[in-house]
């Protein structure tokens, strides 16, 4: 396949950052997805017992001195912690160093959907027992949407592009597509981009329960989030970052950096139909995957794996079943489409950034990654899934789904770096 664009519109991914529950980093992450192992646990930072869901993913083994001061480690949100983690991450895996002579060329994109739900939490507690003197000064300006980006450019001392997107569930898939084009318009030589959420907390789990979205699966907690499966009752809260390292692919190749994956595609769509629940049909999922294709200049024809937004639940997997359907026609049944949620649990908007990780080291390693505790299929949800096992299968053009409360829909279209025409 061969890109018909010039080498200075061309972008590519040459550095991964990642903290999710299999595993903190590019190979500790792809470990857990070829293995297809479950990073959904029983909470126990908290008292869960009066709550219907008792479970979610957190990301084990992370501690936020190794990336941060630890006064700095204190005062900002979890949320803000994996970011700047997942950033320092992603430079390393890209192999730069911020030269304070070019700081100004490094543009931040990070998503972040729930602000700060704990440290929120926690500081309403304290109001109410102690009362306004036993609030943080750094709570409020703290805790907003943007906050996380901001912490990564302030830790990094990035002086460039700085901008945040907060469109749930979608919002992460969005920030990388947008990075792509603001390196096309010519505003950053890289970009950090990516997305990062810490909702775990019982104001979250509470709310998620109201919603009656989240599975009830305590007993056995691996088993919990099964996209696609008839027997799935809701999805699984996690939290967690991920952060990509976009660049110019001329740049990329004088600077001999590792080419990961090329953005071909990106298309995003409103489905204006309900806060929650996507259109049953998957029409604005499916448009949102045609903008994307036809970005790309592709056809359905050319998809060798989906990475599906498939969060458990029976009216999201089922709309997005529909969608691949009215894309790919009769070769929906032939492309392999896997949830990788059934391990990590969703992430809410972090959760775009890395699928599209995990449909980067797809391309790069020849792995399909699995759908996990798929045991009982649905009628409605017939496609391949890839069930329980990672499969080999060259992979060469990968689509990535994320779709957001409010019918928000983005669409990634990654490949392998192939030659100029």
């Amino acid at each position: 396949m061969n890109n018909p664009r010039p080498a200075t519109d061309r972008i590519v991914i040459t550095g991964l950052g990642v903290l999710t529950p299999i595993g903190i980093g590019r190979e500790a992450f792809w470990e857990g997805l070829a293995l297809g192992r479950s990073g959904v646990r029983r909470v126990t930072s908290f008292d869960v017992s009066s709550l219907p869901s008792q479970i979610a993913g957190d990301v084990p083994g992370f501690e936020p001195r190794d990336y941060l001061p630890a006064k700095d480690a204190r005062r900002v949100t979890r949320a803000a912690q994996f970011a700047v983690a997942a950033a320092r991450l992603a430079l390393q895996d890209a192999q730069l160093e911020i030269d304070l002579a070019r700081r100004e060329e490094f543009g931040v994109l990070i998503a972040n959907g729930g602000s700060s739900p704990p440290e929120t939490e926690r500081m309403i507690l304290d109001l109410e027992a102690g009362g306004y003197g036993r609030m943080s000064p750094f709570h409020v300006a703290g805790s907003l949407p943007n906050m996380p980006a901001c912490q990564v450019a302030i830790h990094l001392g990035l002086t460039g592009y700085l901008s945040a997107i907060s469109t749930a569930c979608a919002a992460s898939s969005q920030a990388i597509g947008e990075a792509a084009q603001v390196l096309r318009r010519g505003e950053a030589t890289w970009m950090l981009a990516g997305g990062t959420e810490g909702p775990i907390s019982r104001f979250c789990l509470a709310g998620f329960a109201a919603l009656r979205a989240l599975s009830t699966r305590n007993d056995d907690p691996a088993a919990a989030s099964r996209p696609f499966d008839a027997d799935r009752d809701g999805f699984v809260l996690s939290e967690g970052a991920g952060v990509v390292v976009l660049e110019r692919l001329d740049q990329a190749r004088a600077r001999g950096a590792t080419l990961y994956a090329e953005v071909l595609g990106y298309g995003t769509t409103s489905d204006a139909h309900h806060i929650t629940a996507p259109d049953p049909r998957g029409s604005g999922a499916a448009r949102a995957m045609q903008r994307a294709l036809a970005r790309a200049g592709l056809t359905g024809d050319s998809v060798d794996y989906i990475n599906a937004h498939a969060t458990s639940t029976s009216v999201g997997d089922t709309a997005e079943t529909l969608a691949i359907k009215t894309v790919f026609g009769e070769r929906a049944y032939e492309v392999p489409v896997s949830s990788t949620k059934s391990m990590t649990g969703h992430m809410t908007s972090a959760s775009g950034a890395v699928e599209a990780a995990a449909c980067i080291l797809a391309l790069t390693r020849g792995i399909i990654p699995p759908t996990i505790n798929y045991e009982r299929p649905d009628p409605a949800c017939d496609l391949d899934y890839v069930p329980n096992r990672a499969r080999t299968a060259e992979v060469r053009v990968a689509m990535s789904n994320s779709f957001g409360f409010g019918g928000v829909n983005s669409v990634l279209i990654l490949s392998r770096v192939e030659a100029e025409a």
